[in-house]
């Protein structure tokens, strides 16, 4: 049966557009603002670079779930081995989950679409914004199911709408002009090359591996069974999801470079959008903005929830799938009440070592055909690549030895702009190929 015939195109466009709901939180929208504030006149270099990883690494993403057939995440990175593919795992989910993106999502919403309205009171309104917030979020993870309903017809139209209403009003109402980029963004190849560490800062990447599970699970459900059919028609969706990311990329990014003419430069991009949405809505402005946020922060910690939950009772089944549900929604919010700050501070060091191995992993699936899926190549790979992340995570939180810094920092190609795992990965990638050469000559 053709594909087209499993999935008609609504379903195309609703579960393109759950993906897209999912991956967007409300960083989706500060980190490209901050970088067209930085960028300036630069800012469509910068949002070249910026684009390869905050859409392209997700897409690639996707596409390597859907390609390598793998019914999760474990099953891929188990491909290394299995041990490797358990600690991975559960590692990551723990990551993009209840330890540090499900909080993040209830504090960013807090601090940008509530906190505003509520200063000045003399309660702390953050416990009570929080506990409502994964409320709804629980209520709403409960049936994985009607995922696609709830966020594919419902939020994700809603959130598109308002973005487009802000995004229109900043033609009508020009904000200003272009300033002169500041100096990471001074020439047109530091901006492309500062442009691509910021899509960093998204974290889609890590999340994508796991969000495409959900995609394929959708698309088996229509009745595609065949490998081709479904790497097709999740290629084809998260396209969707992807070319929306990038369209809403460009616009923000087009709103924080015209800005600093009327407000000056900020530290971040909430701010920015604060101001913006101010400037061209007046008192409705934090409104708007407080709406889009809300939207963004409750389709990606749905999102997280929903497939967290679903794995970690795949892992331990005597748990239910609605327990683990309420478990994390409440771990969420107690680890919530530590504020944003705390949050962002603590995940970064744990991201710096899982982002390389994310990425890394990615490639391996979609190249799997080139060196026959051979496990020593997958191993090799990863070994190196560990090292170099471990190094990162280390550095990242302080624990690094001064010695092993300067000997890095001088050696290792690309380690002065965070990217010396791509050498590690290289290295093993080739140490794996002339193990495997060997192997297959013993054989013989």
């Amino acid at each position: 049966m053709d594909g087209k015939e499993n999935l008609s195109l609504r379903a195309y466009l609703a579960i393109g557009m759950m993906l897209f709901a999912l991956f967007f939180g409300a960083g989706n929208l500060i980190f490209p603002a901050a970088l067209g504030q930085q960028a300036g006149s630069n800012v469509g270099w910068a949002l070249a670079g910026f684009v390869l990883t905050g859409v392209g690494l997700p897409l690639l993403g996707v596409m390597a779930m859907g390609y390598s057939g793998c019914k999760d995440v474990e099953e891929l990175a188990g491909r290394v081995h299995p041990v490797y593919g358990l600690i991975y795992t559960v590692a990551l989910y723990l990551s993009i989950g209840p330890m540090f993106a499900i909080p993040r999502t209830g504090t960013v919403a807090y601090e940008i679409a509530i906190k505003p309205f509520t200063e000045g009171m003399a309660m702390d309104m953050q416990p009570l914004a929080l506990a409502i917030f994964f409320g709804i979020s629980l209520w709403l993870s409960i049936s994985p199911q009607k995922l696609v309903n709830r966020i594919g017809n419902i939020l994700t139209p809603a959130l598109l709408l308002v973005i487009l209403l802000l995004i229109v009003k900043s033609f009508i109402t020009p904000l200003g002009s272009y300033m002169e980029p500041q100096a990471a963004y001074a020439t047109t190849g530091t901006a492309v090359l500062q442009g691509f560490l910021d899509g960093y800062n998204t974290m889609d990447a890590l999340a994508s591996v796991v969000f495409a599970i959900l995609v394929v699970d959708f698309v088996r459900l229509t009745g595609a069974t065949s490998r081709d059919i479904i790497t097709k028609t999740v290629v084809e969706v998260g396209a969707i999801a992807v070319a929306l990311l990038g369209i809403v990329y460009v616009f923000i990014a087009n709103i924080g470079a015209t800005s600093v003419e009327r407000f000056g430069l900020f530290d971040t991009g909430a701010p920015v959008l604060t101001a913006s949405a101010d400037f061209l809505f007046g008192a409705t402005g934090q409104v708007i903005l407080a709406v889009i946020v809300l939207l963004a922060c409750l389709s990606t910690s749905i999102g997280l929830i929903t497939s967290c939950s679903t794995y970690f009772h795949k892992l331990y089944s005597k748990i239910s799938y609605k327990a683990f549900v309420v478990l994390f929604s409440v771990a969420a919010f107690a680890l919530g009440l530590f504020g944003l700050k705390t949050i962002i501070s603590a995940a970064i060091p744990v991201l710096m070592l899982l982002y390389p191995l994310t990425i890394v992993i990615i490639f391996l699936a979609l190249g799997d055909g080139l060196f026959g899926g051979r496990r020593c190549v997958y191993a090799w790979t990863m070994a190196l690549t560990m090292i170099s992340a471990l190094m990162s995570g280390l550095e990242t939180a302080g624990w690094a030895p001064d010695a092993l810094q300067a000997l890095f920092s001088e050696y290792i190609p690309f380690q002065g702009i965070g990217m010396g795992w791509v050498s590690f990965a290289v290295l093993g990638f080739i140490i794996g190929l002339i193990h495997k050469g060997l192997a297959s000559d013993t054989t013989k």
